[in-house]
């Protein structure tokens, strides 16, 4: 969920058409824009004739219906979900009982509160996928094939998809196009996003088509960024610690002037995923557990 440094660029759809952005790749933008979901779910279909839907979208009957309307007269064998957020996944159901196609993630919705939709869009709680995928597996298809790639962070059980043949990575939320995404406590964490970074940097993929925004044509520099920004974050964070600025809300203040009163609980979340982070490093404090509304200080020598 962004509520970050913009990354954006053109991004042009039109709602309820499924359109083709490669030769193996059709993708179609479910209406649901937000703060947290840009100009609203890209879904993706991979192939020709027997296809794979990736990420099928938010509940919305008129999505939902466009997209089996759209893919009349081919057949849908995998639906793939890169993780439970109800802007992702829970489309998949309706998409199964039309297709009887089978469902594939890493596994359930793990973080949260079921009915907290106050930080992004939500867990989706009622979502098990037929079967279980880890970090390198693959799934195929007529004439494609995909590699699961365990991305967890943005939540626990977030997969990106690698289509090798086009030289594509599926990114989910782990890689947006428009903007960072927020690490929720207690299923999103910062150690692993960072790491989940890192892993990116070492693949070869030379697109990314995210979820939500354009296409990201330069990964690597654009994993960087993310990268520096989020230590460029974490510093911040620490100079207000060392100002004795040591409660959660009094650093999103602080560091995030300007932000919409709509997106504080968000960024909250966020800079509470680093002090846990910079906690468990051992180079900050906390009056107790590390929750949300601990007191945090600099580590003493």
């Amino acid at each position: 969920m962004p509520v970050e440094i913009p990354f954006r660029r053109e991004f042009s759809f039109e709602y309820g058409r499924l359109e083709p952005i490669a030769p193996m790749i059709r993708r179609i933008v479910a209406r649901n824009p937000s703060p947290f979901t840009f100009r609203g779910t890209g879904t993706y279909v991979v192939g020709n004739g027997e296809v794979a839907v990736i990420d099928p979208g938010p509940d919305l009957p008129e999505h939902v219906a466009a997209l089996l309307a759209a893919l009349s007269g081919e057949q849908v064998t995998h639906i793939l979900i890169t993780h439970t957020h109800r802007d992702h996944s829970p489309a998949a159901r309706a998409l199964q009982q039309a297709t009887g196609a089978p469902t594939y993630g890493f596994g359930p919705h793990a973080g949260g509160k079921r009915g907290d939709t106050g930080v992004e869009e939500g867990g989706d709680w009622d979502f098990v996928p037929d079967r279980t995928l880890g970090d390198g597996d693959w799934v195929g298809g007529n004439g494609w094939v995909l590699e699961a790639v365990h991305t967890p962070g943005h939540t626990s059980n977030h997969l990106c998809f690698a289509l090798p043949a086009e030289g594509v990575l599926f990114s989910g939320d782990h890689v947006m196009g428009w903007s960072t995404s927020v690490i929720a406590p207690p299923d999103g964490d910062m150690a692993a996003y960072m790491a989940s970074l890192r892993k990116l940097l070492a693949r070869p993929d030379a697109v990314y088509w995210p979820t939500h925004g354009p296409a990201i044509t330069e990964p690597h520099d654009h994993v960087r960024a993310f990268i520096a920004h989020r230590r460029e974050r974490e510093a911040g964070i620490l100079d207000c610690l060392r100002a004795g600025i040591g409660r959660t809300d009094a650093i999103v203040e602080r560091l995030y002037m300007g932000l919409q009163p709509s997106l504080r609980r968000a960024a909250a979340r966020s800079v509470h995923a680093h002090l846990i982070d910079l906690v468990v490093r051992g180079l900050v404090e906390s009056d107790g557990p590390p929750t949300i509304d601990a007191h945090y200080r600099i580590a003493r020598d």
